[in-house]
């Protein structure tokens, strides 16, 4: 989570109150106004709490509207009600709350059988708070085994783990925290995430494993995983070294299953050990839900489970949260069960077919360049077409935040430093006729937008991010 500094000026804003507000405090009277920056002294009135904070909150964004986030912001009211009468269950807690305990197994059976596990019942796998923590947990098993494989023949050897350079910055979390070294296959070109042949060749003794992207954050493309899975295997019949793969699926994982069936990405490859997904995005959940499964409890070292039972039972637990709500869970196993495969397919088709279709029409326009097109993820990265010198693609993002569409723009990584784009994530919730009111307002600022001498935008890093 971002890191929060305190005031950065001296002496302290307190908040106003509005008179219809009532009592700001149990004795009637109208006490002074909050400070905002320590407890106040005094208790106020529910009511008068709720507003002051609704009041300050209708400065944020409007969720629906942010073509940023890969989070879910839209779920039926019938899983909002579940979720109210689950929020106060503690996950953890399985002793004392065995029902939600049993929907996170169906879950994880359920997505067992989803990525084609040789044994679903023998699969094992475990909710999270969202992709980042699976994808700690994924690292870790990764980590754990190559040191049981290898403690004796390379001793105070650094591990090291190989992956493309667009991977999500938890992976980069993952490498610092847990001390291994990051080998970074860098963009080349128009090829903007792994090269499978380039992956194998950064492999040696010390490679925990290989990340595989299915749906990568920059763009939406699908990695291709089978074929780095055929590049490992041919470094093992050369060097004789079993390295595995971990798909991070945090969006695709759950878009492949349904509009891609014939492509081969899941633990249909014996070489992938573990798999995870965000439920909290093309799972179509709320935040924050993840999922982390292994084909099989070989693929999951047992000395990394902890078993606890100081909150009654013997309960193994294998995560980086302990205490976290159960409703997310419940509202994962209320989507598979009001969905189906149908269902998804459904949802997901709608969302590729918004995407495809924007990305089509804003080609259309003729300022733009579309480095993807929505085919894979619901998702088209674009950048301004080679002609255009008036403006860039922030002067776009900041114009589009004036009608309220948060569209973020952003530079590549490493080797492609110089290219600067939009991308666009169509989700559940955000409609063709969303998009087509989006495509409009774009194409209404374009007149302005060419008449400018130069681009406004002069400090990219900062044209549309939020500092704390």
């Amino acid at each position: 989570m971002p890191l929060n500094e305190g005031p950065r000026r001296p002496g302290e804003r307190r908040l106003s109150v509005n008179p219809f507000y009532g009592p700001a405090n149990p004795l009637g009277d109208m006490a002074e106004a909050p400070p905002t920056h320590r407890l106040p002294d005094q208790p106020m009135a529910p009511v008068t709490a709720h507003q002051l904070v609704r009041d300050e909150l209708m400065l944020d964004g409007n969720a629906r509207l942010n073509l940023a986030t890969f989070v879910t912001t839209w779920m039926e009211p019938e899983a909002g009600v579940l979720m109210a009468e689950c929020r106060d269950k503690n996950m953890i807690d399985k002793d004392e709350y065995p029902r939600t305990a049993e929907l996170e197994r169906r879950c994880v059976a359920m997505l067992a059988d989803l990525w084609h596990a040789p044994d679903p019942a023998a699969a094992v796998g475990c909710s999270t708070t969202g992709s980042s923590e699976a994808c700690m947990l994924a690292g870790m098993a990764l980590k754990r085994r190559w040191a049981r494989r290898n403690a004796d023949r390379y001793p105070g050897a650094r591990p090291n783990l190989v992956m493309g350079v667009n991977v999500q910055v938890c992976w980069e979390k993952f490498c610092n925290f847990w001390e291994v070294e990051a080998r970074l296959v860098p963009m080349e070109g128009e090829r903007f995430h792994l090269d499978p042949q380039a992956a194998a060749e950064l492999c040696d003794e010390n490679t925990i494993g290989v990340v595989g992207i299915l749906g990568s954050t920059f763009d939406g493309s699908y990695e291709p995983v089978a074929e780095l899975c055929a590049a490992l295997d041919a470094v093992q019949e050369r060097t004789g070294l079993d390295i595995p793969v971990h798909v991070d699926g945090a969006s695709g994982a759950m878009v492949a299953p349904f509009l891609d069936e014939d492509l081969v990405w899941d633990f249909r490859l014996p070489r992938v050990a573990s798999i995870n997904t965000s439920g909290h995005k093309y799972g179509l959940v709320y935040p924050g839900v993840g999922w982390a499964l292994w084909r099989d409890a070989e693929a999951l070292p047992e000395e990394l489970v902890f078993r606890v039972n100081y909150l009654g039972g013997d309960m193994p637990t294998f995560a980086l949260n302990f205490s976290r709500p159960g409703a997310q869970v419940v509202a994962q196993y209320y989507t598979f069960l009001r969905l189906g495969r149908d269902g998804y397919r459904a949802v997901q088709q709608a969302a590729r077919d918004v995407a495809t279709g924007m990305a089509a029409r804003i080609e259309a326009l003729g300022d733009f360049r579309l480095l993807t097109r929505g085919e894979q993820l619901p998702v088209f990265a674009f950048t301004t077409a080679p002609d255009v010198t008036a403006y860039d693609v922030f002067d776009v993002s900041r114009r589009l935040r004036e009608s309220g569409w948060l569209v973020p723009a952003y530079t590549f990584p490493a080797n492609r430093e110089d290219l600067s784009v939009l991308r666009v994530v169509c989700r559940n919730g955000f409609s063709a006729d969303l998009a087509e009111l989006l495509t409009q307002d774009l194409e209404r600022l374009l007149p302005e937008l060419r008449r400018q001498q130069r681009p406004f935008t002069r400090d990219k890093g900062a044209a549309t991010g939020f500092h704390h």
